[in-house]
Parts: structure tokens; C-alpha cells; sequence
């Protein structure tokens, strides 16, 4: 049986892809993608952190921020499932991360910038460890090593990148793929969220001096990173190479993440209220203009805003500037939205597990499906269930969540709370817990 693999857009395989940390004790909590929600947490955004980035206006959470980051992990999810190339488009999920993370930056760096740093980076690198003890392990088993890339010396000092990932951690190119159960490529797919972890810790170390910045010349400093796009991209610049990629992706989300420090330190309500709605239309304009003018590798399946990194720049900050204009800061879900409570909040928490973890989940499921095809009984009769593009993503939400059983706690202990094995909210007393 011919293997299926997970519909990874290219610009991601290269890139290594589009989760993050939480508030110390000291601080209400919130999220970002990288930590969940809680008392004493922060959420580290590729995909974050348990403290809400923008303080609601009476204090409390913020449950839009909420909102935003569990739509942004179910996006990236099903894009990765599908590769349907105008989801980025209908919503921009690493540029909408981006900002939260950088609002709650600047919402923290009322502390002292070095012990946020330190709390941030606590809250990111051992999940992290987890999933670099699992996925390099399953490399070295299956075929993996330090005479694979024919620099043996150089691929051991390299492994320090799953340490401390400053440029992206090292992977398989190819492996035997356990002996045909799945793709020949599957190291390089579920690596895929690493890239998010790099250009967050990069954003976290620089938060000081951008925090600076954006005080003394707001609008200038929002406009560099745009403009640093702008340059890498304008075929002057060679971008192969470890610094390049990171250059390029800290451009590429840096205007949203100073927007999102903009946002925190009230400079977006500084100006009229007309401004951002009359601008953001042009900016829009202005990015799907790029994107169509750039290069397509399969016509049929139309331009990717995810491999155009300066129409990505361009199109996430029209976004981010709307929806951090609207911002209602909802202390409480609107009464439509209560239902949904238990999965936004238990997302929000374990935010950096599932991003982490969802590729492996959707690689997972080809082995999976596979046997159901040696199945006389499936194949004479779920043969349209097999088929579709559904049916990995209905196998895959379920590894997810045991992954959230086995690996979420790590986010727990990195955050200093007590381990929690499915922290689904609890059910209020005299209360019926809102389901799905």
C-alpha cells in the first residue's frame, strides 16, 4: 500500500515551521502559544503562554486573546492536514501568535527585563526537550547519525541547537522509515513547528531593546521590520544559510510582534479611531498584491501566502493592526461563545504541546490508516471514508490528545505549577459544564 504523507506546504519543510511562555506567579495569567492558562502561568505562543497578552480593561483574562490564540492553533493544524493555501489568508495565525506574544512581552517587562527573559525561557525549552528526546531518538533508530550528513564532527555540535534553539535544530533529510510503515521524510515533517520556537526565543532576547524602541519612535520602529522584509527578499540578499533563515523569519513577524507591544502600551489608542480601519484595507491590498506577483510552484494550487515571506509580513500586519483595533476585551464569553469554554481553555493550556506535537500526530496516522485498507470489511465498505482528507484529521485529533495526556504536564512543571494530566476546566458547583 502506497504511503500517504501530511500535506506540509514546502515553504514549511524548508523553513523547519508557523507556540510560548507564561506570567511568573506575580502576574494574572493568560496565554500565548507556548503555556496554558492558569493562576500562575504564561503560554509560549509557536504556536505560548498562560498569561493574557493584553490586560483586560477591569483586569482578569481576557477571553478574546483566547479566542485568537485557539483559533490560530486550529488553523495551523488543519492547514498542515490540508495545505488549503487561502486559509492563511482568512486568518494569519503566526502573525496573530506574534502579536499576542509580544503584548504580554511588554505587559511583563514591568519586571526586570533579565528575570522575564529567564521566566520566558524556562517556560519554552522544556517541552521543547521532550520532544527532542522522543523525535531524536525515533531519528537514531531509524537510520540516523553522525556519518548521515557526512560531517560527523559538525553533527554533534550541531545537536546543541535542540538545547538552546538560537537557529534551527538539526533533523533527518531522509530516513528507512521504519522499515515502510511511514515516509522516507517523516523526520523532516514533524520538525516542522521548530522554526516558531527559534524566532520566538530571538523575539524574547531582543524584547528589552524593542520595547525601547517602540517608546521612542513607534511608528519608525514598527516600519523596519517591513522594511528589513522588503530587503532580504528584494534578490539582493543571498538567503541560504542558518542566519539568513532566522533574519528572515524575524522580519518577516517582527512588525507584528512590536504592534502587539504597540497595543500593550496603549500607542494603537493614542491615534483616531478611524486611522487603523482606513489603513489596514490598503495594507491588505498592498500584501495580496505581493503575493500575486510572486512565483508559483503548482499551478493548481495557486499562490502560498506561507512561502511568500514579504507578502506574509505585508498581509499578517493588515490583520493584526484589525484585530487589535477591535480588541473587546471580554472578561466573560458572549453567551454564543460559552459552549466552546472547556476546549478554548484546555487549548490555551496546552498550547505548546499540540503545536508541537500535531505533525507527529498527522504523520502518525498514515500507518494507521493503512491497516484499515488491509481491512476486507473497510475496504469493501469505507472505502469513501479512507479517501477523504477528513479522515487523517478524525485520526489525528485523537493521537493529539493523547499526546496532551503523555507530554502536556512538561508545560506544568516548566511553569513551576503543580502537573496537571487534562486540564479541562472544571464544572462549577450548581453549574453544568459547557460542551461542545
Amino acid at each position: 500500500m502506497q504511503l500517504r504523507t501530511i500535506t506540509v506546504p514546502e515553504a514549511f519543510i524548508h523553513r523547519t515551521d508557523p507556540l510560548r511562555v507564561e506570567p511568573d506567579g506575580s502576574e494574572p495569567s493568560g496565554t500565548d502559544l507556548h503555556h496554558g492558562p492558569g493562576t500562575e502561568a504564561e503560554v509560549v505562543e509557536a504556536a505560548g503562554s498562560a498569561e493574557a497578552p493584553a490586560a483586560p480593561r477591569r483586569g482578569g483574562r481576557d477571553r478574546y486573546l483566547d479566542l485568537l490564540r485557539a483559533l490560530a492553533l486550529i488553523r495551523v493544524v488543519i492547514y498542515h492536514n490540508f495545505g488549503w493555501t487561502w486559509l492563511p489568508l482568512l486568518f494569519p495565525s503566526m502573525g496573530v501568535m506574534f502579536a499576542l506574544a509580544g503584548s504580554l512581552m511588554a505587559r511583563s517587562l514591568k519586571r526586570p527585563a533579565w528575570s522575564v527573559i529567564r521566566s520566558r525561557t524556562r517556560r519554552l525549552l522544556p517541552p521543547m526537550w521532550m520532544f527532542g528526546a522522543v523525535v531524536l531518538t525515533a531519528m537514531i533508530y531509524d537510520g540516523w547519525g553522525p556519518h548521515s550528513e557526512g560531517h560527523p564532527h559538525w553533527w554533534w555540535g550541531k545537536l546543541a541547537f535542540w538545547v538552546l534553539p538560537l537557529s534551527t535544530p538539526p533533523f533527518a533529510q531522509t530516513v528507512h522509515g521504519f522499515g515502510g510503515h511511514l515516509p522516507h521524510s517523516w523526520a523532516e515533517q514533524v520538525v516542522v513547528p521548530l522554526w516558531y520556537l527559534r524566532a520566538y526565543l530571538w523575539y524574547v532576547l531582543l524584547s528589552p531593546l524593542m520595547l525601547k524602541a517602540i517608546r521612542r519612535l513607534p511608528w519608525v520602529t514598527l516600519l523596519v521590520p517591513l522594511a528589513g522584509s522588503a530587503f532580504l527578499n528584494s534578490g539582493l540578499v543571498d538567503q541560504s544559510g542558518r542566519i539568513m533563515e532566522t533574519a528572515t523569519d524575524f522580519t518577516t513577524f517582527g512588525a507584528c510582534w512590536l504592534l502587539g507591544m504597540a497595543h500593550q502600551e496603549g500607542l494603537l489608542r493614542r491615534i483616531p479611531q478611524y486611522v487603523v480601519p482606513s489603513i489596514a484595507p490598503l495594507v491588505l491590498v498592498a500584501g495580496f498584491w505581493l503575493l500575486q506577483r510572486a512565483p508559483v510552484d503548482d499551478p493548481r494550487v495557486g499562490p502560498d501566502l506561507e512561502a511568500v515571506p514579504l507578502a506574509q509580513a505585508v498581509w499578517s500586519f493588515g490583520c493584526v493592526m484589525l484585530l487589535l483595533h477591535l480588541s473587546p476585551s471580554w472578561e466573560r464569553w458572549p453567551k454564543p461563545l460559552e459552549r466552546f469554554n472547556g476546549v478554548i481553555t484546555l487549548l490555551n493550556s496546552r498550547a505548546v504541546t499540540v503545536y508541537l506535537w500535531h505533525c507527529v500526530a498527522l504523520v502518525m496516522t498514515e500507518p494507521i490508516i493503512d491497516q484499515l485498507w488491509n481491512s476486507q470489511f473497510a475496504y469493501a465498505h469505507l472505502r469513501w471514508l479512507l479517501t477523504s482528507q477528513w479522515f487523517p484529521l478524525l485520526v489525528a485529533v485523537p493521537l493529539i490528545v493523547l499526546a496532551l495526556l503523555l507530554f502536556g504536564w512538561v508545560e506544568d512543571a516548566a511553569a513551576k505549577r503543580r502537573p496537571r494530566l487534562f486540564p479541562y476546566p472544571r464544572r462549577a458547583k450548581g453549574r453544568r459544564r459547557a460542551i461542545l
